[in-house]
């Protein structure tokens, strides 16, 4: 790691998951689960850091035409494993092209209207019946598949930052730590920052119409965890009913990752 905290500075927002303390009071394990955005980006110089770090799944939350235009480097050894959470349809899965439209970027995203996508995105991303399939795979597969793992999707802060809130959460994570950790995104933009600021001067709008939707925002991740309370009652039932995902398998996680 570098000494600004960056394992990948090409990738500045992969990052282990593990230290944080579990519901049984023992630290998450490190070097079992990281999150990230894109990993087209890795650089020469990081390569060797990236492969040594013994990963043998990675997992893309990006969207079919994301991840033709920006292929990741799959690290050596690894399983790339595509894992949807979005369809082609939903909210945050068209904002790209949508800000290559002036007109229709107007529209979508002016006056305010970023933040409010930005909070219609959390809302799919708890109940859209491909984000409920698409995290229930995460979660076995961070619970059962080969170890080390890594998930990510393009800047690593909304569907990336969502299933690792529902991980964390599965541990039995403080609320308070998962939110830290979630924040933590908003100082490894950089990358994120340079496409976006590319990407609206394509689109015509002002900078701080297009902001929003360049950091993470505790009431974002607010937004995703009352939507589960409103939709099923509790987030124990969330995970029952709305992801499937089984008592054994989060016996399994835990087992795994504490």
């Amino acid at each position: 790691m570098t000494s600004d905290g960056f394992i990948l500075p090409s990738a500045p927002n992969f990052r282990d998951l593990g230290g944080l303390r579990s519901g049984s009071g023992r630290p998450v394990r490190h070097g079992m689960l990281y999150r990230s955005d894109a990993l087209h980006s890795v650089s020469t110089e990081d390569l060797s850091v990236y492969h040594g770090l013994g990963i043998r799944q990675l997992v893309d939350l990006r969207t079919p035409v994301e991840r033709e235009r920006l292929p990741d480097i799959v690290p050596d050894g690894a399983e790339y494993a595509v894992v949807a959470v979005q369809g082609q349809e939903a909210a945050g899965a068209n904002f790209t092209d949508t800000l290559a439209d002036p007109e229709a970027a107007r529209a979508m995203f002016a006056d305010g209207a970023a933040e409010r996508f930005m909070y219609a995105v959390y809302r799919e991303l708890v109940a859209d019946e491909e984000a409920l399939a698409g995290y229930r795979e995460l979660v076995e597969r961070a619970a059962t598949g080969p170890s080390a793992l890594v998930f990510h999707c393009s800047a690593g802060k909304d569907r990336t930052g969502w299933g690792a809130a529902i991980i964390l959460s599965l541990l039995g994570v403080d609320r308070a730590d998962i939110l830290a950790d979630y924040l933590a995104s908003n100082e490894r933009q950089a990358n994120t920052d340079a496409w976006m600021r590319r990407l609206s001067v394509g689109s015509g709008l002002a900078w701080d119409d297009v902001a929003p939707m360049t950091r993470v925002r505790a009431e974002y991740l607010e937004t995703a965890f009352g939507h589960v309370d409103e939709m099923f009652g509790s987030f124990d039932q969330y995970v029952a009913d709305g992801l499937k995902v089984s008592e054994s398998v989060v016996e399994r996680l835990r087992d795994r990752l504490v």
